[in-house]
C-alpha cells in the first residue's frame, strides 16, 4: 500500500478528506446533536439542552479559532506537517471513539469529548490544507484541491448513509435498538477516519526546506498575522468585507450545527431529520458549482446577497415550521445555498486582496472563518435559555444575516488598478 500511494501522493492526500468528513457529517451535524438531546441530556428541559449544545459548539469553535494562527505558523515553518496531521487526527479519533462509552445523562463528559474531537478535526485540517503544495504542482492546485473536496462529500455522505440505515433499521445490523446504533456509529467514524488517514500518514512526503524551531515558528507567525491585520484595516473594502463575512458565516455555520437539535426540539421525527441532513449534503455539492456559474454571470457580491436573502427567509420560515415535510423542503433550500455562500465568499475576497499578497491575506480570511463558529451557537443557546422559546432562538440568527448583508452592501468593488494601488 505504501509504495502504491507514494507514487500517487495526490490520491493519498485527498483520501484524508474522505476520512475526516465522516466526523463532519455523522458527528458534528448529525448524531451528536440528536443523541445529546435524547440520551446524554435526557430529562433536561428542551431550552436547557439547546443552551448546553450551543455552549459546547461555541467553546469548540473559540478554542480552535484561538489556536488557528499558532497552528498556521507551525504549518508554514515547522516542517512537520504530516506528523501534525496525524497527531491532531489521533486526538479527534480517540475523542470520537470515547463517545461510545459515555453513559446516559453524562452530558458534561459528552460535551468535553465533543470539544476535543472538534479540536482534532479542525487542527488536522490546518496542516492538511498546507500539504497541498507538497502533493501537487502549481498548475494542479485547483484540480487536486477540488478532488479532495469531492471525495470529502462522497466519503462523508457514504458513511453517514450507512449510519442512518443502522439507526432506522438496527435489527439489520444485529443491534438492539437505535441508541445502540448511534453509539456504534461513533466507533465506525473513528475507524473510518483512522483507516483512510493512513495513506497520507505513511506515503505523503514534504518537500525539504528550512525548518524553524517551534517557539520561533509561533512567534514569527503571530507577528505576521498582526502585521496583516493592521494592513487590512487600511484597506477599507477588504476590512469591511471581513467583518461582514464574520457575521453571516457564523450564522451559516450555526444553521449547519444546530438544525437537527432545533427539529428535535419541535418534536419532529429523528430519522426524518437525519435523512433531510443527508439530502442537504448531496444537494450542496452540485449547487456550489451552479453558484460558481451565477458568480461568473452577475458577480460574486450579488450572488452572496442572494444566498443571504435565502438564509434570512429560512430563519423566518423555521420560526413557523411545524411538519417534517417542511423540514425536508427547508433542507433542500439550505443545500442549494450552503455551498454557494462559501465558494462565492472566497472568490469575492480574492478580488479584494492586493496583488502578490494572497497567502497572508487568505490566512487572515481563514482565521476569521474559524471565529465564525462561536457567536451563533452561543446566541441560539442563550436566547433559548433566556426566553424559554426554541423558536425564538433560531430566529435570533436573522440578526447576523441582516448585519452581514448590510455591511456587504457597503463594500465597494475594487478593480485591478485600485488593488495594485
Amino acid at each position: 500500500m505504501k509504495r502504491y500511494f507514494e507514487q500517487r501522493p495526490a490520491l493519498a492526500w485527498a483520501l484524508y478528506d474522505w476520512a475526516n468528513s465522516a466526523f463532519a457529517t455523522t458527528v458534528l451535524a448529525g448524531f451528536f446533536p440528536t443523541f445529546f438531546r435524547q440520551y446524554w441530556s435526557a430529562g433536561a428541559e428542551s431550552t436547557v439542552t439547546t443552551f448546553r449544545l450551543g455552549i459546547a459548539n461555541g467553546i469548540a469553535g473559540f478554542v480552535i479559532a484561538v489556536l488557528a494562527p499558532v497552528l498556521g505558523a507551525i504549518a508554514d515553518r515547522g516542517g512537520k506537517r504530516v506528523a501534525f496531521v496525524t497527531g491532531w487526527s489521533l486526538l479527534g479519533i480517540a475523542a470520537t471513539a470515547a463517545l461510545y462509552f459515555v453513559g446516559q445523562g453524562q452530558w458534561a463528559w459528552a460535551a468535553a469529548f465533543f470539544v476535543l474531537g472538534t479540536m482534532g478535526f479542525n487542527g488536522g485540517i490546518v496542516f492538511y490544507d498546507a500539504l497541498l503544495l507538497d502533493v501537487a504542482k502549481p498548475a494542479e492546485y485547483d484540480r487536486v484541491s477540488a478532488f479532495g473536496y469531492s471525495l470529502g462529500y462522497l466519503g462523508g455522505g457514504l458513511l453517514f448513509a450507512v449510519n442512518i440505515a443502522m439507526v432506522l433499521k438496527p435489527a439489520w445490523f444485529g443491534l438492539a435498538d437505535a441508541a445502540a446504533a448511534v453509539q456504534l456509529s461513533f466507533l465506525t467514524v473513528a475507524a473510518w477516519w483512522l483507516v483512510f488517514m493512513l495513506p497520507l500518514s505513511v506515503a505523503v512526503r514534504e518537500a525539504p526546506g528550512p525548518v524553524t524551531g517551534l517557539r520561533a515558528s509561533i512567534a514569527a507567525g503571530l507577528a505576521e498575522i498582526a502585521a496583516t491585520a493592521r494592513r487590512a484595516r487600511t484597506l477599507r473594502p477588504l476590512f469591511m468585507f471581513l467583518v461582514s463575512y464574520w457575521l453571516y458565516i457564523d450564522a451559516v455555520n450555526t444553521v449547519i450545527k444546530m438544525a437537527i437539535d432545533y427539529g428535535m426540539a419541535l418534536g419532529l421525527d429523528t430519522g426524518a431529520l437525519l435523512t433531510a441532513l443527508l439530502i442537504t449534503q448531496f444537494v450542496g455539492f452540485p449547487a456550489a458549482l451552479l453558484f460558481g456559474r451565477i458568480g461568473e454571470r452577475i458577480g460574486p457580491k450579488p450572488g452572496i446577497l442572494i444566498t443571504l436573502l435565502v438564509y434570512l427567509a429560512v430563519t423566518v420560515w423555521a420560526y413557523f415550521l411545524d411538519s417534517t415535510v417542511e423540514f425536508f423542503a427547508m433542507a433542500v433550500v439550505v443545500g442549494l445555498v450552503q455551498g454557494g455562500v462559501q465558494s462565492l465568499s472566497r472568490s469575492y475576497f480574492g478580488r479584494l486582496v492586493p496583488p502578490g499578497k494572497s497567502a497572508e491575506f487568505f490566512g487572515l480570511y481563514n482565521m476569521v472563518g474559524k471565529f465564525g463558529t462561536v457567536v451563533g451557537p452561543v446566541l441560539v443557546g442563550g436566547v433559548a435559555w433566556v426566553t424559554g422559546s426554541t423558536r425564538a432562538s433560531i430566529l435570533s440568527l436573522a440578526v447576523l444575516f441582516i448585519g452581514g448583508a448590510l455591511l456587504l452592501l457597503r463594500v465597494r468593488d475594487v478593480g485591478p488598478e485600485r488593488r495594485a494601488a
